[in-house]
Parts: structure tokens; C-alpha cells; sequence
């Protein structure tokens, strides 16, 4: 059994194979999001509270943290909405940059044990990313690409993630506290997408034995009804192996979907989070009168 123990200041998440499937809100990333990427480059930070709060609700586990905005201080915009959103939530946090400065500033200010997003499987990144990944204690993603590009070869992919692996070990952090994302191609432009990520996901459970995790949305670009494409996606990668993904609770495709899987799965015993998330309130005056004898015969 492999755990990835995440942590805030007072509160763990686990990410495993026998565990519930953890979502990781999304939403806080400028990435395609104009408006947002305005607010955070000026210090306006109102929406990424807002974010904090709606995804919270909607039931994330944990919280992507992303400000990848261009021509801004990305390391300075990133510690400061890593110590916000800290102050927001209890919740544990992906700290989510391609420039390692950005990621080093973050972890700096991080309290707890943060997930790092992300290292590739490039010699040069690996050399960067993996000391400070040890230096702070931190688990991180490992994305199986190299300098090759992103292969279509699922086969390739693994050998790409097995790299890391053992790259990670050699600096001090053991698999436990890798988590791979296996790259999810878009099944609108590569039909046996789906296909190649559930063998692919199968492999890295039952030989790397590592934790997996997405950008689940991926799998649907360029498609219609993309929640549902999601939804279908992820419970189908749940049964194939897959412990977590980066994708939006507040979309309800993906949260029946991950949510119900958890169920099929056995990994919500007797249903409860089921239940406690989709139980309807009893009627008003329903429970009136419960407990009173209507006759004074007893059932034998």
C-alpha cells in the first residue's frame, strides 16, 4: 500500500490506494482567466478568495495554487496567495509553477508538507526541482514527459515516470512521495486515449506502486459536454487506479462521478460520504409523532 501524506498547519490528507479519491480544486490559476490574471498581477486577490471558499464547499480535498501570469513576479504572487489562501483554509496545498524560483518562494512561506507541481522527467529540471522538493519535505508530481517532448507511447510515458522514480530516491524522497501524472491526451483528437491512460495508470499502481494524479479536463478538450466526458473518465480511472486528480468540484458530473466510484470501489464504507454529500433534509413535520403507540397490540 502506498500513502502520500499531504498536510496543512493542522489537517492531513492522504492520497492512496485504498483511500478515497482526493480532488484538488483547480480554479485558483490565471491560466485562460483574463480577469483573474489582471487581479492577481495587481494585488487584487478578492476571486481567489472566492475560489477558496466556492471550491471548499463543493467538496475539494486539497487546492491547486497557480500564478502563472506573464511579465509578473510570479514568485512573489505565488507566496503571497500561498499565505492567503492559508489563512482562508485548513486545506492542504498543490503549489502549482513551471519557474523554481516561484515554487522555492512558495515553499518557503508553506506551512505543512506541500504537494509540489511539477518536475519533468529533463535532466536539467530534475536537478532543480528534486533538492528543494527534499529540502522543505514536500511530495511532488511528476509529469512524464522529457526532453523528447510528450510521447503518444503510453510505454514511453512509464519508462518517463520510472525515470523520475528512481531520480527522486536517489536525492532522499522515497515513491511514497511521488505522484505521477501519467499526461492525458485529448480523446476528441486521439480515439484510444482513455484507453492508453487506464493501461498506463494500471502500470504505475501495480509496478511503480506510486500514486497518480491529472489535469482531468484534458481528456475532453475540443468536445462537447465536457463534464460529461469527464465524469465518465474519471470513474473509469479510478477502477483503473488513480488516486487523485487537479479538476473542478464544483462542476456535478465530477463529483458523482469520483464520489461514486469511491463506492464501487469500497472505499466509502456503508456510503457514508455518499450519503452525508446527496441525502435530501427530511420533510418539515416528518418526524412527528415518531416513537408513539398508534394501538396498544405489540408485534411478537
Amino acid at each position: 500500500m502506498t500513502d502520500t501524506i499531504l498536510s496543512s498547519a493542522t489537517k492531513e490528507v492522504v492520497i492512496g490506494f485504498e483511500r478515497p479519491f482526493v480532488i484538488i480544486g483547480e480554479r485558483i490559476n490565471p491560466t485562460g482567466r483574463k480577469l483573474l490574471a489582471e487581479e492577481m498581477k495587481n494585488g487584487d486577490y478578492s476571486r481567489v478568495i472566492a475560489d477558496t471558499h466556492a471550491q471548499i464547499e463543493a467538496g475539494a480535498h486539497m487546492l491547486d495554487v497557480n500564478a502563472g501570469i506573464p511579465l509578473a513576479d510570479e514568485p512573489r504572487i505565488l507566496a503571497e496567495v500561498v499565505q492567503l489562501v492559508q489563512s482562508l483554509t485548513d486545506t492542504p496545498l498543490c503549489l502549482d509553477s513551471s519557474i523554481v524560483d516561484a515554487l522555492a518562494a512558495g515553499l518557503a512561506v508553506y506551512k505543512g508538507k506541500a504537494l509540489v507541481n511539477s518536475v519533468t522527467g529533463e535532466d536539467e529540471q530534475m536537478e532543480r526541482v528534486l533538492p528543494l522538493v527534499k529540502k522543505y519535505g514536500a511530495a511532488v508530481v511528476a509529469i512524464s514527459n522529457d526532453e523528447t517532448g510528450i510521447s503518444e507511447d503510453p510505454n514511453v510515458r512509464f519508462e518517463v515516470a520510472k525515470k523520475i522514480v528512481n531520480r527522486a530516491a536517489d536525492y532522499g524522497i522515497p515513491a511514497c512521495d511521488v505522484v505521477v501524472d501519467p499526461l492525458v491526451m485529448p480523446v476528441g483528437a486521439i480515439n484510444t486515449a482513455g484507453r492508453q491512460a487506464f493501461q498506463l495508470i494500471h502500470r504505475l499502481r501495480t509496478e511503480l506502486k506510486v500514486n497518480t494524479t491529472c489535469g482531468a479536463s484534458n481528456i475532453s478538450f475540443g468536445l462537447p459536454n465536457r463534464d460529461g466526458i469527464n465524469g465518465a473518465f474519471l470513474s473509469m480511472a479510478i477502477h483503473a487506479g488513480m488516486t487523485s486528480a487537479i479538476t473542478n468540484p464544483m462542476h456535478k458530473e465530477v463529483l458523482n462521478a469520483t464520489l461514486g466510484a469511491d463506492v464501487m470501489m469500497g472505499r466509502d464504507p456503508d456510503c457514508v460520504n455518499w450519503i452525508k454529500r446527496f441525502r435530501e433534509p427530511p420533510a418539515e413535520g416528518a418526524g412527528a409523532g415518531r416513537g408513539r403507540r398508534t394501538s396498544g397490540r405489540r408485534r411478537g
